[in-house]
């Protein structure tokens, strides 16, 4: 068999470890000798596909105390994609239009849904990020913590994790490539009212309104990339 195809294959069988066990993040993993004589390889075939899981954060290897179900998060998409549209606009592609445009269809597609359904307890979190940002608005910069905060919040309420993380994913991976390539920061003052525009869009139940306030918020990242 093929040194790559083996890896590959290793991968695969303790991936389905993790899911026989009903392993869960911060599970210890059967140690690297263990493994061996589970799946009948080499030590090298285990090391060389624990690595690679460790690269995709499904597993964590702790040196000195074992190997462990990993985080299993979207953080090596997120360096992927800010990676592939960095190289991609120094080629002179439009690549951050195009994560820019795959963001801001998500979000203006799932908006109208939130308008119909948020709950009070989420609308009152929402409000309180948008205050935190007219007060950091005054001192010259809206925090991108906050920005972020407030999207993740905007969504909740539609109990899909995995939506959330994407959603987080591709806010992370515009916000990462933009600062690699030291783009211009925005207006704190239009960011703050952007944000405020989709929260009363929201209380007041307006969907439509809801939905051009998201198109809003995003025609400032496009000018911002169109200069």
């Amino acid at each position: 068999m093929a040194r790559g195809t083996m890896s590959e294959d290793v991968q695969a069988q303790i991936k389905q470890l993790i899911l026989q066990g009903g392993l869960v993040p911060g599970d210890p993993l059967p140690t690297e000798a263990e493994l061996v004589g589970l799946l009948d390889v080499s030590r090298n075939s285990v090391r060389e596909a624990l690595k690679a899981l460790q690269a995709m954060r499904i597993v964590e290897i702790r040196h000195g105390f074992g190997t462990y179900v990993g985080p299993l998060t979207l953080e090596p998409f997120v360096e992927g994609v800010a990676f592939r549209a960095a190289v991609r606009h120094h080629q002179g592609e439009s690549s951050l239009y195009e994560l820019m445009e795959v963001r801001e269809a998500l979000e203006a597609g799932l908006i109208g849904t939130v308008a119909r359904t948020l709950p009070a307890e989420d609308l009152t979190v929402l409000k309180g990020l948008v205050q935190r940002m007219a007060e950091e608005a005054r001192g010259g910069m809206v925090q991108s913590a906050t920005d972020r905060a407030f999207h993740l919040a905007l969504y909740r309420s539609l109990g899909n994790h995995l939506l959330s993380e994407v959603l987080d994913a591709f806010w992370a991976a515009l916000r990462r490539v933009r600062e690699d390539l030291s783009d211009a920061l925005p207006d704190p003052e239009v960011t703050y009212r952007q944000h405020r525009e989709i929260v009363e869009a929201l209380e007041a139940r307006d969907e439509g309104r809801a939905v051009e306030a998201i198109h809003r918020h995003f025609d400032g990242i496009r000018h911002r990339l169109a200069d």
